[in-house]
Protein backbone atom coordinates (compact mmCIF):
# COMPACT_ATOMS: atom_id res chain seq x y z
CA UNK A 1 0.00 0.00 0.00
CA UNK A 2 3.03 2.19 1.12
CA UNK A 3 4.63 1.29 -2.42
CA UNK A 4 1.40 2.33 -4.42
CA UNK A 5 1.14 5.49 -2.74
CA UNK A 6 4.91 6.11 -3.41
CA UNK A 7 4.57 5.70 -7.27
CA UNK A 8 1.39 7.71 -7.24
CA UNK A 9 3.57 10.54 -5.82
CA UNK A 10 6.50 9.91 -8.16
CA UNK A 11 3.95 9.64 -10.99
CA UNK A 12 2.25 13.26 -9.97
CA UNK A 13 5.55 14.88 -9.65
CA UNK A 14 7.44 13.60 -13.07
CA UNK A 15 4.01 14.65 -14.93
CA UNK A 16 4.24 18.26 -13.08
CA UNK A 17 7.54 18.39 -14.04
CA UNK A 18 7.06 17.74 -17.50
CA UNK A 19 4.40 20.09 -17.78
CA UNK A 20 6.81 22.83 -16.59
CA UNK A 21 9.52 22.00 -19.26
CA UNK A 22 6.66 22.32 -21.89
CA UNK A 23 5.59 25.54 -20.45
CA UNK A 24 9.30 26.70 -20.88
CA UNK A 25 9.87 25.63 -24.12
CA UNK A 26 6.32 27.27 -25.45
CA UNK A 27 7.46 30.39 -24.20
CA UNK A 28 11.17 29.73 -26.10
CA UNK A 29 9.07 29.62 -29.08
CA UNK A 30 6.75 32.51 -28.75
CA UNK A 31 9.89 34.67 -27.84
CA UNK A 32 12.73 33.61 -29.38
CA UNK A 33 16.22 34.89 -27.72
CA UNK A 34 17.39 36.33 -31.43
CA UNK A 35 14.50 38.83 -31.95
CA UNK A 36 14.12 41.11 -29.62
CA UNK A 37 17.27 43.44 -28.98
CA UNK A 38 18.98 43.94 -25.46
CA UNK A 39 16.12 46.30 -23.64
CA UNK A 40 17.82 48.12 -20.32
CA UNK A 41 16.31 44.82 -18.52
CA UNK A 42 18.85 42.84 -20.37
CA UNK A 43 21.81 45.16 -19.86
CA UNK A 44 24.34 44.38 -17.29
CA UNK A 45 25.24 46.86 -15.01
CA UNK A 46 28.48 48.10 -16.55
CA UNK A 47 26.20 48.82 -19.45
CA UNK A 48 23.89 50.57 -17.84
CA UNK A 49 26.28 53.29 -16.63
CA UNK A 50 28.23 53.44 -19.90
CA UNK A 51 25.07 54.65 -21.84
CA UNK A 52 23.93 56.86 -19.12
CA UNK A 53 27.51 58.36 -18.92
CA UNK A 54 27.78 58.93 -22.64
CA UNK A 55 24.10 60.28 -22.34
CA UNK A 56 25.27 62.79 -19.72
CA UNK A 57 28.23 63.87 -21.81
CA UNK A 58 25.96 64.79 -24.79
CA UNK A 59 23.74 66.53 -23.27
CA UNK A 60 26.39 68.46 -21.13
CA UNK A 61 27.74 68.87 -24.48
CA UNK A 62 24.39 70.54 -25.70
CA UNK A 63 23.80 72.62 -22.34
CA UNK A 64 27.66 74.36 -23.25
CA UNK A 65 26.88 75.13 -27.00
CA UNK A 66 23.68 77.20 -25.66
CA UNK A 67 25.56 78.45 -23.24
CA UNK A 68 28.02 80.12 -25.28
CA UNK A 69 25.07 81.06 -27.48
CA UNK A 70 23.59 82.70 -24.73
CA UNK A 71 26.79 84.97 -23.83
CA UNK A 72 27.76 85.88 -27.51
CA UNK A 73 23.52 87.45 -27.97
CA UNK A 74 24.15 88.70 -24.47
CA UNK A 75 27.27 90.20 -25.58
CA UNK A 76 26.13 91.74 -29.03
CA UNK A 77 23.13 93.33 -27.26
CA UNK A 78 25.28 95.08 -24.82
CA UNK A 79 27.55 96.16 -28.04
CA UNK A 80 24.30 97.29 -29.53
CA UNK A 81 22.51 99.29 -26.74
CA UNK A 82 25.76 101.16 -26.04
CA UNK A 83 26.63 101.87 -29.91
CA UNK A 84 22.74 103.38 -30.28
CA UNK A 85 23.21 105.41 -26.48
CA UNK A 86 26.05 106.75 -28.18
CA UNK A 87 24.50 107.76 -31.50
CA UNK A 88 21.18 109.37 -29.67
CA UNK A 89 23.45 111.34 -27.09
CA UNK A 90 25.43 112.38 -31.06
CA UNK A 91 22.22 113.32 -32.42
CA UNK A 92 21.66 115.39 -29.27
CA UNK A 93 24.86 117.18 -28.82
CA UNK A 94 24.93 118.15 -32.36
CA UNK A 95 21.12 118.44 -33.45
CA UNK A 96 21.93 122.45 -33.93
CA UNK A 97 24.62 121.50 -36.51
CA UNK A 98 23.07 122.13 -39.85
CA UNK A 99 21.51 125.60 -38.52
CA UNK A 100 24.45 127.04 -37.02
CA UNK A 101 26.70 126.23 -40.93
CA UNK A 102 23.40 127.71 -42.11
CA UNK A 103 24.21 130.86 -39.77
CA UNK A 104 27.72 131.07 -40.13
CA UNK A 105 27.43 133.52 -43.43
CA UNK A 106 24.56 135.90 -42.03
CA UNK A 107 28.05 136.17 -39.13
CA UNK A 108 30.13 136.64 -41.53
CA UNK A 109 28.68 139.57 -43.49
CA UNK A 110 27.46 141.28 -39.65
CA UNK A 111 31.02 141.04 -38.97
CA UNK A 112 31.84 142.74 -42.16
CA UNK A 113 28.99 145.03 -42.45
CA UNK A 114 30.15 146.51 -38.23
CA UNK A 115 33.84 146.73 -39.76
CA UNK A 116 32.93 148.82 -42.79
CA UNK A 117 30.26 151.12 -40.83
CA UNK A 118 33.67 151.95 -38.68
CA UNK A 119 35.20 152.79 -41.86
CA UNK A 120 32.97 154.25 -43.74
CA UNK A 121 30.01 156.03 -42.25
CA UNK A 122 27.52 155.81 -45.14
CA UNK A 123 24.19 155.14 -43.39
CA UNK A 124 22.18 154.32 -46.50
CA UNK A 125 25.38 151.59 -47.39
CA UNK A 126 25.10 150.73 -43.71
CA UNK A 127 20.99 150.37 -43.71
CA UNK A 128 20.94 148.24 -47.54
CA UNK A 129 23.91 145.86 -45.86
CA UNK A 130 21.62 145.24 -42.38
CA UNK A 131 18.62 144.69 -44.74
CA UNK A 132 20.57 142.22 -47.29
CA UNK A 133 21.59 140.54 -44.19
CA UNK A 134 18.32 140.23 -42.75
CA UNK A 135 16.72 138.89 -45.52
CA UNK A 136 20.15 136.06 -45.98
CA UNK A 137 19.15 135.19 -42.20
CA UNK A 138 15.45 134.77 -42.39
CA UNK A 139 16.40 132.55 -45.51
CA UNK A 140 18.35 130.50 -43.53
CA UNK A 141 15.50 130.18 -40.73
CA UNK A 142 12.49 129.08 -43.61
CA UNK A 143 15.20 126.24 -44.82
CA UNK A 144 14.93 124.87 -41.43
CA UNK A 145 11.04 125.17 -41.02
CA UNK A 146 10.79 128.42 -39.67
CA UNK A 147 7.29 130.52 -40.56
CA UNK A 148 5.67 133.20 -39.64
CA UNK A 149 2.26 132.87 -37.71
CA UNK A 150 -0.47 135.20 -39.47
CA UNK A 151 -1.70 137.63 -37.06
CA UNK A 152 -3.44 140.95 -37.68
CA UNK A 153 -6.60 140.76 -39.17
CA UNK A 154 -6.92 137.27 -38.18
CA UNK A 155 -9.94 135.87 -35.45
CA UNK A 156 -8.09 135.80 -31.99
CA UNK A 157 -6.49 132.18 -31.68
CA UNK A 158 -5.37 131.55 -28.04
CA UNK A 159 -3.35 128.57 -29.49
CA UNK A 160 -1.30 131.16 -31.44
CA UNK A 161 -1.84 134.58 -30.15
CA UNK A 162 -0.94 136.07 -26.91
CA UNK A 163 -3.15 138.52 -26.18
CA UNK A 164 -1.37 141.52 -24.24
CA UNK A 165 -4.18 144.07 -24.51
CA UNK A 166 -7.97 144.45 -25.65
CA UNK A 167 -8.57 147.58 -27.49
CA UNK A 168 -11.94 149.25 -28.70
CA UNK A 169 -12.24 148.83 -32.11
CA UNK A 170 -14.99 150.35 -34.85
CA UNK A 171 -12.61 148.79 -38.00
CA UNK A 172 -12.48 145.13 -36.64
CA UNK A 173 -15.43 142.71 -35.26
CA UNK A 174 -15.00 141.43 -31.76
CA UNK A 175 -12.21 139.29 -30.77
CA UNK A 176 -10.24 139.83 -33.88
CA UNK A 177 -6.32 140.92 -33.56
CA UNK A 178 -5.95 144.41 -34.63
CA UNK A 179 -2.47 144.94 -33.95
CA UNK A 180 0.69 142.63 -33.67
CA UNK A 181 3.10 143.52 -30.98
CA UNK A 182 6.02 140.91 -31.40
CA UNK A 183 5.89 138.62 -34.54
CA UNK A 184 5.34 134.64 -33.67
CA UNK A 185 7.03 131.53 -35.21
CA UNK A 186 5.77 128.57 -36.33
CA UNK A 187 8.55 125.55 -36.35
CA UNK A 188 7.60 123.62 -39.07
CA UNK A 189 3.81 122.21 -37.67
CA UNK A 190 4.48 123.45 -34.22
CA UNK A 191 3.93 126.82 -32.78
CA UNK A 192 7.27 128.14 -31.80
CA UNK A 193 6.51 131.00 -29.90
CA UNK A 194 3.04 132.93 -30.08
CA UNK A 195 2.18 136.35 -31.67
CA UNK A 196 1.72 139.34 -29.21
CA UNK A 197 -1.36 141.00 -30.27
CA UNK A 198 -3.79 143.42 -29.09
CA UNK A 199 -7.44 142.43 -29.49
CA UNK A 200 -10.59 143.68 -30.29
CA UNK A 201 -13.21 144.16 -27.61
Amino acid sequence: MARMREETLRGRKLSTDEDQVGDAQERDLENPPGEDSLGSDDMSPLEKIMTLEAELAQAKAKADEHYDHLLRLQAEFDNYRKRTQKEKTDIIKYASERLVVELLPVLDNFERAASSAQLNPDFNAFSQGVDMIFRQLQTALNKEGLKVIEATGQPFDPNLHDAVLRVESDEHPENTVVEELQKGYYLKEKVLRPSMVKVSN
